[in-house]
C-alpha cells in the first residue's frame, strides 16, 4: 500500500484499509510493550426531513477536522465503517480516554455544523475491554458514552433559501 493511499484525499484522515492494517499492528505493539490503547467511534447521522441517516463523507471529515484539534498527532483518525470515525489513543487507559472524550464533546459543543447532528461515541480500552481488534471495535460500538445533537434543523426549502441567498 502506497504511503498517499493510507490517508483520505487532501486530510489527516486513514482510509478504512489503512485504519484497520494500523489499528492491528497499534494493538500488537500494545500486546508486546503492555500498553493500554483505547479505541474512540464516533457514529454521525444527519437529519433530513426530520429523519436520521446515515452521515456522508463530507459530514465525517468536517467531524473529524473539528476533533482533530483535540488530539495528538500520534493518535489515529480514521473511517472504520460506513458512517462512523474511529480514533485510536495510544498508551491510554479509559480513564484517562474520557477526558479526551469529555474534549472532543466540548469541541463538537462549540463549532456550528451546518445541518442537524447525531454523534454518538463509545470507547473500549486494550486490555481492560478486549484484546484483538475486532472485539474492541464490537465493545466501543456497544458501550456508548455521550450521545449529542445540534447544529442547524434544515429544510428542503431551507436549503433551498440559502443556495439562493449565496447566488447574490
Amino acid at each position: 500500500m502506497a504511503g498517499s493511499s493510507f490517508y483520505e484525499e487532501g486530510t489527516r484522515l486513514l482510509t478504512a484499509g489503512a485504519f484497520e492494517f494500523v489499528l492491528d499492528s497499534e494493538l500488537k505493539r500494545a500486546v508486546r510493550s503492555q500498553n493500554f490503547l483505547t479505541l474512540v467511534v464516533l457514529e454521525a447521522s444527519r437529519e433530513w426531513e426530520g429523519m436520521m441517516v446515515t452521515a456522508d463523507d463530507g459530514t465525517l471529515q468536517e467531524v473529524a477536522q473539528v476533533i482533530g484539534r483535540e488530539v495528538r498527532d500520534t493518535d489515529l483518525l480514521g473511517h472504520s465503517d460506513k458512517g462512523i470515525l474511529s480514533l485510536v489513543l495510544l498508551d491510554a487507559d479509559f480513564e484517562h480516554s474520557t477526558r479526551v472524550i469529555d474534549r472532543l464533546v466540548s469541541r463538537i459543543d462549540n463549532y456550528e455544523f451546518p445541518t442537524a447532528l447525531r454523534i454518538a461515541m463509545g470507547a473500549a480500552c486494550y486490555p481492560t475491554h478486549a484484546v484483538d481488534a475486532e472485539s474492541l471495535k464490537r465493545q466501543a460500538v456497544t458501550r456508548p458514552i455521550v450521545n449529542w445533537r445540534g447544529g442547524k434543523r434544515r429544510t428542503p426549502a431551507a436549503d433551498r433559501t440559502a443556495d439562493q441567498n449565496q447566488e447574490h
